[in-house]
Parts: structure tokens; C-alpha cells; sequence
């Protein structure tokens, strides 16, 4: 079966390539040192100049908007005590963080707009970071690689065009850091739940020719909720040859992972705590036993967890032709590897075995991935024009498969040893081209009007083959798509104000999971049903903002119209991945509204608060009834129809900061607010999150080392640091789920992700 998308007007573009090329975008930012200034003048002069090509090879082509915001490294980790890098985003407007173990260091996933994370478009130097068939960044995997990012770009709405496809935000790590000064940092916190960091980085100017970097960090925690322990550590390393006009840069990156589980969600009293409940309670692995009093004992299994490793590596090679011109090319490499263990009551059906009945079963699911591609594109800059074109590619093969190594109950014929219930494997293939310019139209004194055009082009062909777990049936699909996503836009600035306005279009393919718990094949007639659709969207902006040299204040109006958008139903798979299903009609507008003001050059606030409406227009949902949660008899059917709220996307998210920079003592606030959410897109009020608000205030002082010793030499910078994450204790859940069923009570079998109540970190950080 072959599936195509085809916008009329655009040709059918196919490459047969195993690995493609591409930008690696860099943004360098270097600054001179006391020692570097005092290198002889001829010398300093090559340097400014090699800096200043490095910097035009890196300067990305893009539109100014209020939709972008740009974290630098400093901002990203004033507050790392080892959380993972979405939860040192959350000044970002409309973000919302989530993670299974409470805590933020083992699973974590985040939002924007409502737009889940399979929808956000993550690349490190511009290479896409997101798993190519689950389309999502497993963050557990690469823990405390905000130690390695020089800034993170992170855009709302659709972005501009790079590797990958932006389907309602993107998210753009840089690595480079590139001080002439050669230093080595120490960074040591440890807190509450046993969680501790180690990190140790060193940065080599070796001559004004060859840099490198290399990082590793060591995270442990038990997580807030009982048993999601989390062992991590992830590795950072650069090498990079800076001519005048040519750079060739070598990197390698990634990490592995141990955590346990913590998926499947609890009660809505034990989540919030209601009647004394325990929130740290976390079912899975649960089972009982007989004890020698003829009672049953509760015991778990110990073996409930996650394990995966991957491993990234990017080579590329930028060369400035000219003033004007230059051209970047970049390989890469990326191989995953893991399985997770549960010890779970099962129908024997689920293990593709022909008994009726459960039994307990011990069992393994593996991946196996591989992922290479390449990128290029060749840049032009000048005052009144910047353009850019590139063409990308790659390919991705993935292997699946299931062992049962364990029955509770004896079968009458036993398994084979490590017994393989499922096997199937993936291949797809992504290419895209592009070109996109910016032109000042008007560029004098303070006046500033620039036109934007983007336009990408991408085809993406997934074929899969073997037994699809969900259904214990042969699934071999073949799925062909062409996109082609225009951007359009203009701004102008004159005298601190700024004027935005942008229309995008972008497409997005089902991933894997959409796939394989939605379709059947029918081998006998060789038909489908329940074929997910791809999705488009048409996302329409308008900003203004004013910046004086004490204040800045701006708002940024979005409606983002999609057709055929898998929305969230509620429900989840067995590792606790959300089911979704495709709905013809539904929006997203709202407003960002941001403000900051300088009070006092020690003393700053800023803010921002977001409005916004989330709406299926016509959604028809069947939910079945049932008398009690115990019993479980079927008593009929009601249905919902009409327009609804989408799940998970609250109507308000607010966030405030407030800064205190004196003498060496750094302090922040900042408070979050959260709306409600419905659980699913029946807006019923017993399948709901709460609101809820944190507060997280940081404490830093830099010790005055070289006042104490009188010198500067061999005299490291010190710093101290404490992290107190949710001061008033509030008692919430951030993420859950609900069945698709209701009792005669009107109350809802739902599910709930409690987050850690008031928790502390301390550490230190020494750099020489």
C-alpha cells in the first residue's frame, strides 16, 4: 500500500540517498582575554578577522519576531542541579514541563501552545535531534547537555526552514564555544531524593588555529515518586581546525540511561495528597503473594525498569568563499540502543500466545536504531540581503522485537528460552531543500523595514514490516509524502518599536506510534483502516513590541488553523505514550503578552502571560458506561459531539521572574501558573488537572577569591549556589489520562502524574 500527499504545483523531488548534507549552523561568540590582548598586533589583527569570518559563516537566516527567544548559556544554567534542559526553559511563554519521576531527571517532556513534544522540531548545530520514526527527544538519554549548549533557540509557532520539519515550534541547541582562554570547570550539587550532579568541563585554546571541548556528567537520583531511580550520564566532545576562511569541526556526543519506571500514573487523591494519601506511591511493578498468615503481601518487582544508550557524532566543514558567500556541510551519525523490563499481569493474547485468560509475564522490548544523513547549504550576506539555500537528507533503520523470559503461570507446552513474541523493523527516508531571504527593504539610522521569504520542499517515504505489538498482527505498510511549507513575513523597527507579521505553512507525517496503535491490515482483501493523516497546519502571527533602555514590553497575537491535527485523546499505550486520532477541524489562538523592567541597575523584573483558546471544532467521542470501578459491568453508551476543548492545553500560563545582581550575589523568583487542563477532549470536569503555581527561587554568590589572595594567578573562580524548587510546597500533577469510560456515578477511571512537592539543591562550581 502505497500513500501519497501531494500539493498540486510542486514536482515529486526523490533522492535514492543513504546519507545527506547540510547546514550546521554555528553561532560564535568569542571574547578576547587579558592574555590574548597581549599577543603582538599583526597577530591580534589575523584573529579579529578570523573571528569575524566565523561569525558571518554562522549568522542564521531568519526573521525577527517576538515568537523567538534565545537562552544563552549563562541564562540556561544559573538553576542546573541536573533537571533536564525543558525545565531550564520554563521562562520561555506557553511552556509547560512534565516528568515521570516528579522530579524532572529521569523522563521528562514538555509543551508549547499545547503542541506536544512530537511535534517540536529539536536540532544540536542545526541536525535534527529528534528520533526519526517516534519523532521525540528522549532527554533522559542526553542528562545535562544545557553544560555543553553555547545558547538554545527556541521558536513558537512555525520557524524557519532547517533540517527536520517545525509543526507548531522548534528548538536549536548550539554547541560552540570558542573563548580564546583555556579553562577547566568543576560543578558539584547534591539535594533532596538523593539526586546529585557531577560534572567536570575542560575548554582548550590550544593556538589560534585549533579549539576543543569535552565534557561528562554523572546524575543520580531517586526521584520523588518510590522506585524511579535514575542513573545517567552523558559525555560532551569537540574538536575544530578555525582557519581565516575555513573550519572543519569534529564532534561527538550522548549518553545511556537507567531509570525506573514510572508511567503509569496514580489516583487522583493519592496525586493531590487528599486524606494524607502518600504522592510518592508509584504502582508499577506491584503484585502480591501469599504470606504464611494466608494474607496476601504486596511486593514489587525490582527489576521494573528503562535502559537505552545513544550516540551522536557530527562532522562539518564551513568555508567562506567571499565576504558575501559561504558554504557549510555537515554528516552525521546517530545509533540508539535499549530495552525496557516489566513484570506485569497480561492476557496471554498480548503475548501473541492462543490461550484465554491472564497470567503475571516477565518481559523485554528492544530497539536498535541507526540514523545517518547529511547537510548543505551555501549562505549569502550583505547589508540589504541575506539568503540562504540547502538540501538535506537522511536515512533511518530501526529494529523492534519482544521477549517473554517468564510465566507465572505454566503453560501446558513451555516457551522457548527467551521466547520472541513480536519482531518488526522501519526504514525512513527524509529529504528536504530550501531557500529563504531576508531583505531590508528600508535600513537607515533607527528605520528598519525587512521582508522575509522561506519556502521548503520535503519528501519522506517510512515502510515497515513484522508484527505490530499492538495488535500481534503482520503489518507491512509503505507510507510516500510531499510537502512543501511556504513562509511569508515582514518587520519593522524604528526608534525602540517593533512590528512583526508572519503566515507559515507546515505539513507533519504520523509517526510510529500513530501508526501501530491505530491501523489494521487485512491480509485476506489487503485493505487498511484507521489510516492516520498527515497533518497541516497554517499558522498566522502579529507582534508589537517597545524596548527603552529600562523597560521593553510587546505582545505577540497567533491563530494556528490546523486540518487533520492528532490531537491527545487521553489514553495511553503500555509504556505510558499517549494515543492520539485525527481531527478535520480545530485552532489554537491566543496572545503572549511579555514586559520587563530594569528597577535599579541591581534589580530587574520580567514577565509574561499567555491567553489562549484551543478548540476542536467538530469532535464526536463514544464513552462507555459502566456501574462501579469494581465490578465493571457494561450498562450502555453515551456520546459527546460538538466543539471541545483540546486535551492538555490550558486557556492561561503565566510566568514572572524577578532578578537580584549585587556585588558577587545573584538571586531569582520565578513563579509559574498553569491553567487547567482537560485530560481528554470530553471537557469533563472529573477528568481534569488542576491548576497550579510554583515558585523556584536560586541563590548564587561568587566568592572574591582574587581579593582574598591578592593575585590573579592560579586563583580559581568559586562560586556558590542553592536551588530551592517549589517553595510553597504545592501539591499538584502536571500531566495524566483518561479511559474512555464513564461510571453510573459520572466520576471517570482517570490517571495522574503527581510532581515533587518542596525540594532542595546546593552545590558549588570552580573554575580555573
Amino acid at each position: 500500500m502505497k500513500r501519497t500527499i501531494f500539493i498540486p504545483g510542486v514536482m515529486p523531488f526523490a533522492f535514492g540517498l543513504f546519507i545527506s548534507a547540510g547546514v550546521s549552523a554555528q553561532v560564535f561568540n568569542p571574547t578576547l582575554s587579558q592574555q590574548a590582548q597581549e599577543v603582538k598586533a599583526d597577530t591580534l589583527t589575523i584573529l579579529s578577522h578570523q573571528l569575524a569570518d566565523l561569525e558571518v559563516s554562522a549568522k542564521r537566516v531568519q526573521q525577527t519576531t517576538l515568537s523567538t527567544d534565545i537562552v544563552s548559556n549563562e541564562a540556561l544554567n544559573k538553576d542546573n542541579t541536573g533537571q533536564n534542559l525543558p525545565y531550564l526553559l520554563t521562562t520561555t511563554p506557553g511552556l509547560q514541563v512534565t516528568s515521570d519521576d516528579g522530579l524532572g531527571v529521569g523522563y521528562t517532556y514538555f509543551r508549547v501552545r499545547g503542541t506536544d513534544h512530537t511535534r517540536i522540531n529539536m536540532t544540536v548545530n542545526e541536525v535534527p535531534l529528534n528520533d526519526a520514526e517516534s519523532q521525540t527527544v528522549f532527554w533522559v538519554n542526553m542528562t545535562d547537555m544545557s553544560s555543553s549548549v553555547s545558547q538554545v533557540d527556541v521558536q513558537r509557532g512555525v520557524g524557519t526552514s532547517t533540517s527536520g520539519s517545525a509543526f507548531g515550534a522548534s528548538l536549536n541547541m548550539q554547541t560552540n564555544m570558542l573563548d580564546s582562554v583555556s579553562r577547566l570547570t568543576l560543578a558539584f550539587n547534591g539535594g533532596m531524593y538523593n539526586t546529585f550532579r557531577e560534572m567536570i568541563h575542560a575548554h582548550a585554546s590550544i593556538s589560534n588555529r585549533w579549539k576543543m571541548n569535552a565534557r561528562f556528567t554523572k546524575v543520580n537520583s531517586d526521584g520523588f515518586l518510590y522506585r524511579t531511580k535514575s542513573d545517567l550520564y552523558s559525555y560532551y566532545g569537540d574538536i575544530g581546525w578555525y582557519g581565516r576562511k575555513t573550519q572543519v569541526i569534529l564532534r561527538a556526543f550522548g549518553g545511556a540511561e537507567s531509570t525506573g519506571m514510572g508511567w503509569e500514573g496514580v489516583s487522583y487523591e493519592t496525586a493531590y495528597g487528599i486524606n494524607g494519601a502518600d504522592r510518592r506511591y508509584n504502582p508499577a511493578g506491584e503484585y502480591t503473594v501469599p504470606a504464611s498468615d494466608g494474607s496476601d503481601s504486596t511486593v514489587y518487582y525490582p527489576n521494573q525498569t528503562d535502559n537505552y544508550s545513544q550516540q551522536h557524532a557530527q562532522l562539518t566543514v564551513n568555508h567562506r568563499f567571499t565576504p558575501q558567500w559561504s558554504l557549510s556541510a555537515t554528516l552525521h551519525y546517530t545509533h540508539g540502543s535499549g530495552y525496557y523490563e516489566q513484570y506485569k499481569k497480561k492476557k496471554y493474547t498480548y503475548w501473541g500466545l492462543p490461550y484465554s485468560g491472564k497470567s503475571y509475564g516477565m518481559y523485554q522490548k528492544w530497539l536498535n536504531n541507526h540514523y545517518a544523513g547529511f547537510m548543505v547549504n551555501a549562505k549569502y550576506i550583505s547589508e540589504p540581503v541575506d539568503a540562504q539555500i540547502g538540501v538535506a537528507g537522511s536515512n533511518y533503520i530501526g529494529q523492534h522485537w519482544g521477549i517473554l523470559d517468564y510465566l507465572a503461570t505454566p503453560l501446558a507446552e513451555p516457551l522457548p528460552i527467551h521466547y520472541e513474541y513480536y519482531r518488526n523493523h522501519a526504514n525512513k527516508i527524509d529529504v528536504n531543500t530550501y531557500a529563504k531571504a531576508n531583505w531590508r527593504v528600508i535600513n537607515k539610522g533607527q528605520e528598519k523595514l525587512s521582508i522575509y521569504g522561506d519556502f521548503q520542499y520535503r519528501y519522506v517515504r517510512y515502510s515497515r514490516d513484522g508484527i505490530n505489538e499492538e495488535s500481534m498482527e503482520n503489518l507491512p505498510l509503505t507510507a510516500e509524502y510531499h510537502f512543501f511549507n511556504p513562509k511569508a513575513g515582514l518587520t519593522y523597527q524604528n526608534h525602540g518599536h517593533m512590528l512583526s507579521a508572519s503566515f507559515a505553512i507546515a505539513n507533519r507525517d504520523p509517526s510510529r506510534n500513530n501508526y501501530k496503535e491505530n491501523v489494521r491490515y487485512d491480509a485476506a482483501s489487503g485493505t487498511w483502516t484507521n489510516l492516520p493523516k498527515a497533518e497541516r497546519l497554517y499558522d498566522y502571527e502579529l507582534g508589537y513590541q517597545y524596548t527603552h533602555r529600562r523597560f521593553q514590553a510587546g505582545a505577540n497575537l497567533y491563530f494556528m488553523d490546523y486540518d487533520n491535527q492528532l490531537v491527545l485523546t487521553g489514553e495511553y499505550n503500555d509504556i505510558g505514550v499517549m494515543k492520539t486520532v485525527n481531527v478535520k477541524d480545530s485552532y489554537r489562538m491566543g496572545i503572549e503578552v511579555s514586559a520587563g523592567v530594569q528597577i535599579t541597575d541591581w534589580f530587574r523584573w520580567e514577565g509574561n502571560i499567555v491567553f489562549s483558546r484551543n478548540k476542536i471544532q467538530h469532535y464526536k467521542q463514544y464513552i462507555d458506561l459502566y456501574d462501579n470501578q469494581n465490578d465493571w459491568n457494561w450498562i450502555g453508551q453515551d456520546s459527546i459531539e460538538g466543539e471541545v476543548t483540546i486535551a492538555f492545553s490550558p486557556m492561561i500560563t503565566a510566568m514572572s521572574l524577578f532578578t537580584f545582581d549585587y556585588k558577587g550575589f545573584v538571586g531569582t523568583i520565578q513563579t509559574n501558573v498553569t491553567g487547567r487542563q482537560f485530560l481528554d477532549n470530553t471537557m469533563d470536569l472529573h477528568a481534569m488537572l488542576k491548576a497550579f503555581t510554583t515558585t523556584n527561587v536560586n541563590l548564587q554568590y561568587a566568592l572574591p577569591m582574587k581579593q582574598w589572595f591578592h593575585t590573579r594567578r592560579g586563583v580559581p573562580d568559586v562560586k556558590l549556589l542553592c536551588q530551592l524548587n517549589n517553595i510553597f510546597n504545592a501539591k499538584y500533577a502536571s500531566n495524566g489520562g483518561a479511559d474512555a469510560s464513564r461510571f453510573a456515578d459520572a466520576s471517570r477511571c482517570t490517571w495522574y502524574y503527581a510532581q515533587a512537592g518542596i525540594n532542595v539543591h546546593a552545590g558549588f562550581v570552580v573554575q580555573w
